[in-house]
């Protein structure tokens, strides 16, 4: 009985956040071990299809950077990185498209599919809803910085009760063009600010921003973010997640949170509970 009771509580202590999200959008960029661990990908399906169910609207995009090296290593195409992002020539391009579209995307929109939401795929290059530039083409070649995005076509999935799922490719104006790899985490930054979503969650495998005793800071602003970079607290990998946060909060996004995918469950403990688990970031 007693833990019955338990389990009736979890659910009054959620109804509160249920209701207050109901009918919002929240984007979530899904990666790191959440993406590539079985179990992980099964509860994460799970997540999802109770945001789903409570009437809450998610978004996802994904990226696929390690599955992405891996093919272009088994056929023996170099591939390099400046200041943390791939340089994309046209064959690595072919195999970018190949991995995130036709791979990557296609098993989580079957995952969630098979666990009852209605999941549908597309890509930056579907109806041209996102289109981009080259961000330094004579340094990076095919990656690219957004130009812009068409809601519309993500407004009218969700309208039809879809989940969408986005891989990070975008459209080009020219005729022929191949597309541009988009970093994820800027990408679902954009998106979020196009929706005008409610929240962005990145999945990651860290706990959240770390301070130099190796705390995590529950909470951050613009101002906090920029003081922690200085001095080194924020440096890595965690400098392109806090400035993919910023981004969506000065694009309207009302929140930004960073947590830890390879926790069971993480997005429901961040959503639905007051202390949640991660690192938020608020405007202002």
């Amino acid at each position: 009985m007693q833990k019955k009771m338990q389990t009736v509580q979890t659910l009054l202590d959620a109804l509160p956040f249920i209701k207050k999200f109901r009918d919002e959008i929240f984007v979530i960029k899904y990666g790191g071990s959440a993406q590539i661990d079985e179990r992980l990908k099964e509860l994460f399906a799970k997540d999802i299809l109770l945001l789903y169910t409570v009437g809450i609207k998610p978004v996802i995009v994904h990226g696929g950077g390690k599955r992405i090296t891996e093919i272009l290593s088994r056929l023996k195409i170099d591939t390099t990185f400046i200041d943390g992002q791939r340089v994309t020539t046209p064959e690595v391009m072919e195999i970018v498209e190949m991995v995130l579209s036709g791979d990557i995307n296609k098993e989580i929109v079957s995952l969630l599919n098979n666990y009852g939401a209605k999941a549908l795929g597309v890509s930056g290059k579907d109806a041209h809803f996102i289109t981009a530039r080259a961000k330094d083409f004579e340094k990076f070649g095919y990656t690219g910085v957004i130009d812009s995005i068409d809601p519309r076509v993500i407004y009218n999935l969700l309208e039809e009760q879809f989940v969408p799922v986005i891989a990070p490719i975008a459209a080009s104006n020219q005729i022929g063009h191949p597309g541009y790899n988009i970093n994820a985490d800027l990408c679902a930054s954009k998106v979020a600010a196009a929706l005008k979503a409610k929240k962005i969650i990145f999945l990651t495998d860290t706990p959240g921003v770390l301070d130099k005793e190796g705390s995590l800071i529950s909470t951050l602003t613009k101002e906090k973010i920029e003081l922690l970079k200085k001095d080194g607290t924020i440096s890595g990998g965690m400098i392109p997640k806090v400035d993919a946060c910023l981004e969506a909060i000065e694009g309207g996004v009302q929140k930004a949170h960073i947590i830890d995918g390879r926790v069971e469950h993480s997005l429901l403990l961040e959503i639905f509970t007051s202390e949640g688990i991660g690192t938020q970031v608020l405007g202002g």
